[in-house]
């Protein structure tokens, strides 16, 4: 499985550096059909998360991820002949989509097989993950250097075929045998384990009288809502970094890729070692207020990036790189963690499926309020930014803690009285 993630995110690293300039120069859309274009994706994007862990709870997740991967292919192959907006608008929302619903996929089919090493798990996949995409950006350089329609086809084509043999990696996976997606490991003893069920007996309590459904548990829509936030570090490195050095201060242009390359190389070698200190769902709670007060470190270096010559904009834009990427390892292992914990057992597929929404509604919103707020406020926009997420990391800390003492049965204290 993970060579299977890192063969689809080298395929995803191919079209993510070149279908803004395929359908640009190729197709020959203009600036208002792209930005449609890519709008209609990333809200087909935010619905695939839900719809996987809806089905994930009905069908094993191993056929489903291998039909996510059929769909993407069958999607991206017909770009190559489609000329058409329309139709071209709903074969990339597609892919979006298929795209999204996967990534869900994989995240339940580790949560069932790695049980409690899931971090271990998120950690080793993050770097492969990483790996892949870089490799496939590389790959993707090449063709740009050519620039025909041809290797823009086989650009295309290279995508495409990382979907074909990830499908065929999948189909040679095993799940484990039980009942459901996200099944109960045993207890030692080989009976049912007693803790688990307390867990599934409290959780389905928090759910409410009506059973668990996730868009009923209000508890755990305020965790996805939070969470949004909690992922804004994807904008903040790739829109925000590269936009705020090109108009607002003095740093060479040639500094944007090294951004990436910082990123990269951190998450791969960081992402195990942190993952090992972040284990259990109350450190992710508070690797959660680890990441409001990186993230609001980063902003502070983004806001004072103007006020210095060549080298102290580079020093600080560089600075703010890293902690970006220090942001995204906290939220890497977080956000997952916590998704999985405060989610009850025999509904966990389709709450994780509401969870994953988080981090697709950022990607839709989160570089609209960058470039249609923060930045246009200046230097303040970055400041406010930072304290607001570093404000409700710290609610979303307290928040998940009270609701890990709900679904183990701790009494939450009460205050002293006079």
């Amino acid at each position: 499985m993970l060579l299977t993630q890192a063969l689809d995110r080298a395929g995803t690293g191919v079209w993510a550096a070149s279908s803004v300039l395929y359908f640009t120069f190729v197709v020959g859309l203009d600036a208002g059909q792209l930005g449609l274009l890519l709008g209609a994706a990333g809200v087909a994007g935010i619905a695939g998360s839900p719809l996987a862990g809806h089905l994930a709870d009905r069908l094993p997740v191993r056929t489903l991820l291998i039909g996510c991967h059929l769909i993407r292919l069958g999607a991206l192959c017909a770009l190559l002949a489609v000329t058409d907006f329309r139709v071209l608008l709903l074969l990339f929302a597609v892919t979006h989509l298929g795209d999204r619903a996967a990534k869900t996929l994989e995240m339940l089919f580790a949560t069932r097989v790695a049980g409690e090493r899931r971090a271990t798990y998120q950690a080793l996949s993050r770097s492969s993950a990483n790996a892949g995409y870089a490799l496939g950006a590389g790959l993707a350089a090449i063709g740009l250097a050519v620039g025909t329609r041809g290797a823009y086809h086989l650009l295309i084509l290279a995508n495409a075929l990382s979907f074909l043999v990830a499908a065929a990696l999948v189909w040679r996976t095993r799940e484990p045998r039980g009942h459901g997606p996200v099944a109960a490991a045993p207890s030692e003893g080989g009976g049912p384990d007693p803790v688990a069920a307390g867990e599934a007996g409290a959780a389905g309590a928090a759910a409410g009288s009506a059973g668990p459904g996730p868009w009923r548990d209000r508890g755990y829509l305020r965790f996805v809502l939070l969470d949004i936030p909690m992922n804004l570090d994807d904008s903040i490195l790739g829109v925000g970094l590269p936009l705020w050095l090109v108009a607002h201060t003095s740093a060479p242009h040639a500094l944007i890729p090294a951004f990436l390359v910082i990123n990269t190389v951190l998450v791969v070698v960081l992402q195990l070692r942190v993952s090992a200190r972040v284990e259990g769902p109350r450190r992710a709670a508070d690797a959660v207020a680890l990441y409001g007060l990186m993230t609001l470190a980063c902003c502070a270096f983004l806001a004072a990036a103007p006020g210095g010559g060549v080298w102290a904009a580079s020093a600080a834009l560089l600075a703010a790189a890293v902690l970006a990427t220090a942001a995204e390892l906290m939220r890497s292992v977080s956000s997952w963690e916590l998704a999985v914990s405060l989610a009850p057992r025999e509904a966990r597929a389709s709450y994780l499926g509401v969870a994953g929404m988080a981090q697709s509604v950022q990607k839709s919103a989160g570089p609209l309020l960058l470039t249609g707020a923060v930045m246009t406020a200046g230097p303040a926009g970055w400041l406010v930014l930072g304290a607001a997420v570093a404000g409700l990391s710290v609610v979303q800390r307290r928040a998940s803690l009270r609701r890990l003492d709900l679904l183990s049965g701790t009494p939450t204290p009460a205050p002293a009285s006079a």
